[in-house]
């Protein structure tokens, strides 16, 4: 006969091993009495016996309550665990201090029986020998004085791909979610910062009924001191809402008044109640500072061992447990109709090798939906979103410029449907912000432009992790420094505050006079969640673009075109197979020189909607906004880590940057910035070899800012030429003869001809197309074709 589900969940909700052992003690004296009551003082004495004999037999067990061997513990309180209001042993046993017995319910005892005993006692057994499995596995110790003894030096290192970030990410979440104390209704996060190093490192435990974020809610955190002098398990609660809600000064308050309340609630025994946790001297620190409720400092080369380690956060759980409960009974007894807030998702970042195999997704998405690229325009796409949150495709109409933009985020999962893709036309008339960003009414009140309504929406804290693309649809019909002007200044105030990037507020102030509009817009600057692209056609019925626009933007270019590109049916083929995505392989490109950018139209019918993806990495469609999202603002964010990269790339710029002088279109630290951000992610992410990489910014951040109708243009361009060939190409180029005609070297192109093997083979074919707009047209551009 089953034992009565009554019984059977009784040891669900692991509270410690005390369940267990009160259990088989209970039984244990039943048998030996062979009475319904037994003596409660005798019950003890076996449930304590228990833990001693563990003890002296090395075993790691849970511990009394302030006490280090189970021997020193007089005085045991059965009853807290009999009663405790999350344990299910108050609807079985019964416990009357009076006579002090404890024994079964009359009604429980009837339906166990002799058989039903021995049951229970197989069940309690096996439950507390998988506790103590469990229990023996886990070490802590050994982590979080190896945190404190490397973490200093390690902030001086590459923060991407770091073993500490692997280390709180994913293996002590691991450990402790191995606790057997520790069940399913707990997350398990920890945190080195988001794409730099945080000043104070953390792992928390949150009860999911509760929070899921640290952002909001209570939980358990360990935090380290940002000198790793010491560590403390906390009992906290998040800082972001209130301060957001309230201001510093207010969330201040609240959080003082709040962590008073919790204190007289939440019994927390054996842990400090005070201020005197010392975490830094300012910022976010000082944000956990003011909210810790209770703590347990743990001083470097000191940490008390594993069973003093697992005891403090057993004995925290417990509280946790306890407090949870009661949140629980309170909210059931409220009325049912009200809107649950939603909770902040906190973003978890991509390790460097998942992201080739993410790309070749993503190509296997468009290519899925009808459509051909050509070799690394991917990779480039990606490399310049990630340099910068802002990038102009540009070329003739008809290049699949907008749509490209459309599949890519449709690949990350977002689409017009669901609010994370957003076309935004460009109108001819647009004359400054307004058009973009909104105004105020004649009654005062402000309404919104199309980009704030989707700013609004992305810096909700439900949806802080996704990533939100803002197409701009020929964005140069109208003057892109009229109308664009206020984000382009505000992108420039990008900064860390926290592990996130802020920039300044977006609205003006003088714009929202209603408190209203004033908690609706106010302080909302471009989320780091947001992708800015624009589209743009060059031709008499557009605008150019001055240098302020090209330093802050990756240029893509779309002008050269291979028809010859034709529907690969293999791969279409294997693709309505629902083969692996990363296992589907690029089409070959024709020989010679790479085309610059354009999709081609194929033919061939899109595959199913759903595609199939690896376990490993994860599905692109569940993807946070940190795969896109900027690791790096200044280049000392990276340089300790990428010196010797930094010193080539920026060595080859100032080569350039002199031959540049001569027409004034030498570059700044703003793109030298960008261009080593960009070399640094392609050798991390190991997409393209380092000429290449060079060669797409070359073409993208240096030749756009040429133009003109002197010989001085025409002595630069072929300068850099020289360059673009490289001194293995197998060609001389005599400039005093090239300075009177350069025909012999652009018609090689223009003929169709295989052009001399080039360094760099994008920027040598349009440095020869924009020579021969000069000779034939007597000006040249970047943008003119």
């Amino acid at each position: 006969m089953p034992l009565p589900e009554t019984i059977t969940q009784i040891f669900k909700r692991k509270q410690k091993s005390y369940k267990m052992v009160l259990i088989l003690s209970l039984i244990e004296e039943l048998r030996a009495s062979k009475r319904e009551r037994v003596s409660y003082d005798r019950v003890k004495k076996r449930f304590r016996n228990y833990y001693i004999a563990e003890q002296e037999k090395g075993n790691r067990v849970d511990l009394p309550q302030g006490k280090r061997l189970w021997r020193e513990a007089s005085k045991i309180r059965l009853q807290d665990i009999v009663n405790s209001p999350d344990s299910e042993l108050s609807r079985i046993l019964f416990l009357n201090l009076k006579d002090n017995t404890i024994g079964f319910l009359s009604q429980i005892h009837r339906q166990l029986g002799e058989e039903g005993l021995l049951q229970l006692e197989r069940l309690a057994s096996e439950e507390l020998q998988s506790y103590n499995s469990a229990l023996q596995h886990f070490s802590l110790q050994g982590y979080l004085e190896k945190i404190m003894n490397e973490y200093t030096a390690a902030k001086k290192e590459v923060f991407a791909g770091h073993s500490l970030g692997t280390l709180f990410r994913q293996t002590l979440p691991s450990e402790l979610k191995g606790l057997p104390f520790i069940d399913d209704q707990y997350k398990v996060q920890g945190s080195i910062g988001q794409g730099n190093w945080a000043t104070v490192p953390w792992l928390a435990v949150l009860d999911k009924r509760i929070t899921e974020t640290t952002q909001h809610g209570e939980y358990i955190v360990y935090l380290f001191a940002e000198d790793m002098s010491a560590v403390y398990l906390t009992f906290n609660q998040g800082v972001t809402k209130p301060i957001q809600e309230y201001g510093r000064r207010g969330g201040y308050a609240y959080l003082r008044e709040r962590k008073q309340e919790l204190r007289d609630l939440i019994a927390l025994v054996n842990m400090n109640k005070d201020e005197n946790i010392q975490l830094v001297d300012s910022g976010l620190g000082k944000d956990y500072q003011a909210s810790t409720i209770a703590y347990i400092k743990y001083d470097r080369g000191s940490v008390p061992n594993d069973e003093q380690l697992v005891q403090d956060l057993g004995n925290l759980i417990d509280d946790y447990r306890l407090y949870a409960e009661r949140v629980i009974a309170a909210s059931d007894d409220e009325a049912n109709g009200e809107e649950v807030e939603p909770l902040p998702q906190e973003a978890e970042p991509l390790e460097d090798e998942q992201v080739l195999s993410i790309l070749h997704q993503i190509q296997s998405h468009i290519r899925r939906k009808g459509f051909f690229f050509p070799e690394h325009l991917i990779e480039n796409f990606y490399l310049s979103l990630k340099t910068k949150p802002f990038v102009i495709l540009a070329g003739i109409s008809g290049t699949g410029k907008t749509r490209l933009v459309k599949l890519f985020a449709e690949a990350l999962g977002a689409t017009g449907d669901n609010g994370q893709f957003t076309l935004i036309p460009v109108r001819p008339d647009w004359s400054d912000p307004a058009d973009l960003l909104g105004y105020k009414d004649l009654s005062g009140s402000f309404k919104p432009g199309p980009l704030t309504e989707v700013l609004v929406e992305a810096r909700q804290p439900e949806n802080g992790h996704k990533p939100y693309f803002i197409c701009l649809d020929e964005m140069n019909l109208a003057r892109v420094e009229h109308y664009f002007s206020d984000l382009l200044s505000v992108l420039e105030t990008q900064d860390w505050q926290d592990g996130k990037i802020r920039t300044q507020d977006l609205i003006s102030s003088t714009l929202l006079d209603k408190a209203e509009d004033q908690a609706k817009y106010g302080s909302l600057g471009i989320p780091e969640n947001v992708f800015l692209i624009g589209t743009v056609n060059m031709d008499e019925t557009t605008h150019p673009f001055s240098k302020k626009v090209l330093d802050r933007a990756n240029t893509l270019e779309f002008n050269y075109i291979n028809l010859r590109q034709y529907p690969d049916l293999g791969a279409q083929e294997a693709a309505d197979g629902a083969v692996e995505l990363t296992d589907l392989a690029l089409p070959a490109e024709p020989t010679g020189l790479a085309v610059s950018g354009g999709l081609a139209e194929l033919t061939a019918p899109a595959g199913p909607a759903n595609f199939a993806v690896s376990a490993d990495p994860a599905n692109p469609a569940e993807l946070n906004h940190l795969f896109l999202r900027s690791d790096y603002l200044q280049l000392v964010d990276a340089y300790d880590a990428n010196k010797a990269l930094v010193v080539r790339t920026t060595e080859r710029l100032v080569t350039i940057n002199a031959l540049l002088e001569d027409i004034h279109a030498n570059v700044g630290f703003r793109v030298r910035d960008a261009i080593c951000f960009y070399m640094i992610y392609n050798e991390r992410y190991k997409l393209m070899d380092e000429e290449e990489a060079f060669d797409w910014q070359l073409l993208q951040k240096i030749l756009p800012r040429i133009q003109g109708s002197h010989s001085s243009v025409r002595r630069v361009l072929l300068n850099l030429m020289k360059v673009a060939l490289g001194t293995g190409a197998g060609v001389t180029l005599n400039l005093p003869e090239l300075m009177d005609d350069a025909s012999p070297l652009y018609m090689k192109w223009a003929a169709g001809q295989t052009p001399p093997t080039a360094v760099h083979p994008q920027s040598a074919r349009k440095l020869a197309f924009m020579l021969r707009r000069l000779e034939e047209d007597g000006f040249t551009s970047y943008w003119l074709s």
